[in-house]
């Protein structure tokens, strides 16, 4: 669902004017979020924590992060947008090592390195040709590292219920947040097409709620490490619907550098997943 967000992002920003689009997106998913959460009996009376996370994320993953991405999408083509952004984890255990002082084995450095080697492969290949303006590549590369602080900021924030009202309400704050730019620097100019509304829809629907609602009931019942894990899939696939939706082409290097992208990034992860306690020995009864 990740995956495909950014296909779908591509065909939008080229008929309509990218933040006012996002914020759209935002008010829509939001609204329906918070309604079927009060539906199902949520409240949005959350914990300080929860506050938290629902501003830290609706200001860094859907203000920035995705404010970001829209804008560059307009030049830069989905495939590469979605391997730049799929460097999230790599950037989420690069700070946590750097500046957090975390423990990283020697397998996830490996992985840091490699992880990076493969972005500059296939950037190196496809720099200064058509859908990689060097913009456009930094704006994306900025809203990923706005993502990865989030996350390393907002830990554990997927505790205590109301999974589906945090993600309205962080989708509430993303809209607030994007609608005064939007109408600063974006005249309402749209080109009206099947196509552009069934993006519209499906990226409010799929990638922008059920995703991220699916996103942090997977985070509380695995855990933010182990569900990370699952990134190391996200180039691939990016890159793989970018070229059947969108007939975006596959250059030999971009074959190469997503697989040593996706080595390094689940070799990050799965270096940074504690190993389990072993369990207890069983208690005998002293021998008489």
């Amino acid at each position: 669902m990740w995956s495909s967000a950014f296909s779908a992002a591509r065909i939008i920003v080229l008929d309509a004017p990218p933040l006012m689009a996002l914020t759209a997106r935002f008010l829509l998913a939001g609204l329906i979020g918070v309604a079927l959460a009060r539906a199902l009996g949520q409240s949005w009376h959350l914990t300080p924590a929860q506050w938290r996370a629902t501003l830290i994320f609706g200001l860094c993953q859907n203000a920035l992060y995705l404010g970001l991405n829209f804008v560059a999408m307009q030049w830069v083509e989905a495939s590469l947008t979605a391997i730049i952004a799929s460097t999230m984890p790599l950037l989420v255990a690069l700070i946590g090592w750097v500046f957090l002082r975390e423990r990283l084995p020697w397998a996830g450095i490996a992985g840091l390195i490699a992880g990076f080697v493969g972005v500059a492969v296939i950037m190196g290949g496809r720099f200064g040709g058509e859908g990689a303006d060097p913009l456009g590549m930094a704006l994306c590369l900025a809203g990923a590292l706005a993502l990865a602080v989030a996350t390393q900021m907002v830990r554990g924030a997927a505790s205590g219920g109301n999974v589906l009202m945090i993600v309205g309400l962080q989708m509430l704050v993303g809209a607030a947040i994007l609608i005064g730019p939007a109408l600063a620097f974006e005249t309402f100019e749209v080109a009206w097409s099947g196509k552009l509304v069934a993006a519209f829809l499906y990226v409010t629907l799929v990638p922008g709620l059920a995703a991220t609602w699916v996103w942090f009931v997977l985070v509380r019942r695995i855990g933010a490490v182990r569900a990370a894990t699952y990134h190391f899939l996200n180039p691939f696939f990016g890159v793989a619907v970018a070229a059947l939706v969108l007939g975006e082409a596959l250059r030999p290097l971009d074959g190469v550098g997503v697989v040593i992208v996706m080595a390094g990034i689940l070799a990050v992860q799965l270096a940074r997943v504690a190993p389990r306690p072993p369990a207890p020995a069983p208690h005998l009864p002293p021998r008489a």
